[in-house]
């Protein structure tokens, strides 16, 4: 027995030892970052940001494959049934933690299937209006959503984004419903929003900002517990007669279940340089959000409090996916 345990402790020393050596030299090839939404999304945009930005530090490319559908399951599933070899991430959005709840049958755990690696950072939603729509406030809207329940419609990511909880939590303490309108990713929704074929729409200030700018898009309120500094003229919907109103979207990256330790603790490594350039920081503060560049531990963590508060809202209000 003594032996066997000697022969173990030794087997597992040699795998540590060969994981390190192995993350020294981390990249040697191409590192593929998985973005779970279409083109043009957030989950997008931070991807090819960052990956442009490490892909200057190591020598090597990082190429992000857009693989969309079913609220970002798809992507997720395929970056959970990759290899564990430090070659593959996945770049999650706030509907990762609403998904289990949200989705029957998925083809992976969304705690046991994915390791951590950071959360990003977060930023608060932002509900806007076309420039030709007649709700110019949002006290305009919810005149009309509690005098006509079902006919004011606003567009979102998808069903059970973060952007349609937040309109049912709204309903649900205004008495009344509002018409969801879901699209499949970001990038599809400002392209409707933008273009008027939708006449409210809500998500984070991260994807809306360059479009409100230009005044192709009206910011009516946010969704933070206090402003947003890009956005000081515009209240929070805690100010606007729902105290205590608050949900926040969220970026993370996350690897395959197996990942070696050492290979992650790199990748978070070359994330933290990355988002510790000026130019990176600049771009995403101006855009709204937050940065928090977590530890591995601290996603883990984040991801599990998400779960548990998003699925009531799921469930108390009956949503179903796409």
């Amino acid at each position: 027995m003594r032996s066997f345990a000697l022969k173990s402790l030794l087997a597992a020393a040699l795998c540590s030892l060969a994981s390190v050596s192995v993350a020294q030299t981390w990249p040697t090839k191409p590192v593929r970052i998985i973005a779970p939404f279409p083109p043009g999304g957030t989950t997008d945009q931070i991807s090819r940001l960052l990956g442009a930005e490490m892909a200057k530090n190591t020598g090597q490319q990082f190429i992000v494959e857009n693989r969309a559908g079913a609220s970002g399951s798809i992507g997720t599933a395929a970056a959970a049934k990759s290899a564990p070899d430090g070659y593959t991430f996945v770049m999650v959005f706030d509907t990762h933690a609403v998904n289990p709840a949200l989705i029957e049958n998925m083809p992976f755990d969304t705690q046991k299937d994915l390791a951590p690696v950071m959360l990003i950072g977060t930023a608060p939603m932002v509900v806007t209006a076309h420039p030709t729509n007649p709700h110019k406030s949002f006290n305009d809207m919810m005149t009309e959503a509690k005098a006509k329940p079902g006919t004011v419609a606003f567009g979102s990511i998808g069903s059970g984004s973060l952007g349609h909880l937040a309109f049912a939590q709204l309903g649900n303490r205004a008495g009344t419903e509002f018409n969801h309108i879901p699209y499949k990713g970001g990038g599809p929704l400002v392209t409707d929003a933008v273009g008027g074929q939708v006449p409210l729409s809500i998500a984070t200030t991260v994807l809306f900002k360059p479009h409100m700018d230009t005044k192709r898009l009206i910011p009516l309120a946010v969704t933070g517990q206090t402003r947003v500094a890009n956005l000081p003229g515009i209240p929070t919907i805690a100010e606007l007669g729902f105290p205590g109103f608050a949900a926040f979207s969220w970026w993370a990256v996350l690897a395959p279940a197996g990942t070696p330790p050492a290979l992650i603790a790199r990748m978070h490594e070359e994330m933290t340089k990355a988002i510790r350039t000026p130019q990176v920081q600049e771009k995403l503060a101006a855009q709204g959000m937050e940065i928090v560049a977590s530890s591995p531990e601290q996603l883990a963590t984040f991801v599990k409090v998400e779960m548990d508060k998003w699925a009531k809202v799921v469930k108390d209000n009956k949503i179903k996916p796409d």
